[in-house]
């Protein structure tokens, strides 16, 4: 676990509040109560006090309107700092001219980080912050994975000596980081979501753009791998080779990149420095297939040829990175056809992604719908044999279903889907196109039926497991 010893000793008040009681708002209060702050603590739901009451921990008084003896406030990412409007603690924090700041702002100050590697993007961050750590893990370079994703970061161990620590790192959190700047900074993409908590696509674009504005003294100097495959992800590019505060190495999946890493004709070019190397065939990286995963492919080489590894070390590296769970992974094959869990498609872009990359699809889609609901996703039709729609969404994607003319079944559960789809995947091996696919992409979000789209696709998961042959 993080010391933040040194950091508390430094500051003037030794008060501290910590509002938004999740996992990472458990953390910070446990790592700011050893170091010898005086934790207040906060959230909007009563239930969650409970466990800073376990750890002998004061909570806010409803009516506290004076903010002013607190050294800082440590926010909870899901808790709004801008948008739609600052929740009553932001504004409360700000008007006594108090700092709002985040869980990785405060691991960044304890001063004891190691090598940082940030990852943001709309889709794809959990992809790429995984195949970074495994490329450098098993190239011998000590490395620990937090953020957005699994620990908390100050519940990580980083050891002493060299070692990269890989964040993956939302939105929500790089609003929450005043100072923090990664040695090595990703933006793998930007499209519409989360835009009700940024004002809209520009705000949100300039949020990602944060963590590659800045130099960062240190290791690799400041440098920021930016695909630029999208409009707002090449005005970031432009923006940051502009102000030239930082190494810059664009990647594309679609373009040549001088300077760069690009695929052209499935094959993985690294133009980054010297002659210009062909470092191997992309169909041979079974886990990272499609263009969305040839973007994640290319920053996580790009990142690791900053660290120092040769190509040739990347590449077998990424041959055996398995994949996550909920993002296209393959669960099962039963008689050739295959079971996929995507649950992490929370929008049509991340639907997309699976799509684009199986014929014969029977499709299991729905849910709380996101405001585009599945526009854009007409160019797939011809690849999706049959749709089971599902959740709350079911009866308001008919219209949609019909406009394209995709057969579809009302489903409306997972179970219900997952049989019917099982049913007619089997009956109809052997079509034009290859083996059928069983495709989990629900292009919404899950919190009409479950819990996360953890617990969606895990659910997926067993009941693919107890089908039969």
């Amino acid at each position: 676990m993080v010391k933040l010893n040194a950091y508390v000793k430094s500051l003037p008040k030794k008060k501290v509040l910590v509002y938004g009681l999740g996992k990472s708002g458990l953390a910070a209060l446990k790592a700011l109560k050893r170091a010898g702050a005086e934790v207040v603590a906060g959230d909007d739901n009563s239930e969650a006090l409970q466990e800073a009451r376990k750890l002998k921990v004061n909570t806010l008084d409803d009516g506290r309107k004076d903010f002013s003896e607190f050294a800082f406030v440590v926010l909870s990412p899901g808790v709004p700092f801008t948008h739609p409007e600052p929740h009553r603690i932001v504004k409360a924090a700000q008007s006594a001219g108090i700092e709002v700041i985040g869980d990785i702002e405060l691991f960044y100050r304890s001063g004891v980080t190691g090598k940082t590697i940030g990852v943001t993007g709309t889709n794809g961050k959990s992809t790429t912050v995984s195949l970074i750590h495994h490329i450098l893990k098993e190239c011998g370079k000590k490395t620990v994975l937090g953020g957005n994703i699994g620990v908390p970061v100050l519940d990580l161990k980083v050891p002493a000596g060299e070692c990269y620590t890989v964040l993956e790192m939302s939105s929500y959190q790089i609003d929450l980081c005043p100072t923090f700047r990664p040695d090595i900074s990703v933006v793998i993409n930007v499209t519409s979501d989360h835009l009700d908590r940024h004002g809209g696509i520009e705000s949100y674009a300039g949020v990602k753009q944060k963590l590659v504005d800045d130099a960062q003294s240190g290791f690799g100097g400041g440098t920021a791998v930016i695909c630029a495959d999208d409009e707002y992800t090449r005005k970031i590019l432009d923006a940051v080779r502009e102000k030239g505060l930082r190494k810059v190495i664009p990647v594309s999946a679609s373009t040549k990149q001088e300077g760069g890493i690009y695929v052209t004709g499935n094959k993985l070019i690294d133009a980054i420095s010297g002659p210009v190397v062909e470092v191997g065939d992309m169909t041979e990286l079974k886990s990272l297939r499609g263009r969305h995963n040839h973007q994640n492919a290319m920053c996580s080489y790009a990142v690791a040829r900053v660290v120092g590894l040769s190509p040739a070390q990347i590449f077998e590296a990424m041959k055996s990175f398995e994949g996550l769970q909920h993002r296209q992974y393959l669960v099962r094959t039963i008689n050739g056809v295959s079971y996929v869990n995507d649950s992490k498609a929370t929008n049509p872009e991340a639907a997309a992604m699976a799509l684009s990359c199986h014929n014969n699809i029977y499709w299991i889609v729905g849910g709380r719908k996101k405001d585009a609901g599945l526009n854009s996703l007409e160019i797939f039709a011809d690849r999706i044999r049959h749709a089971f729609l599902i959740g709350e969404s079911t009866d308001e994607f008919v219209p949609w279903m019909d406009k394209y003319g995709i057969a579809y079944t009302k489903s409306r559960k997972l179970v219900s889907a997952l049989r019917s789809a099982h049913i007619m995947a089997q009956d109809s091996r052997g079509q034009p196109g290859g083996a059928g696919v069983v495709l989990l992409s629900p292009a919404c979000a899950s919190f009409d039926q479950f819990k996360s789209f953890e617990d969606r696709g895990k659910k997926f998961t067993r009941l693919v497991q107890r089908l039969g042959e």
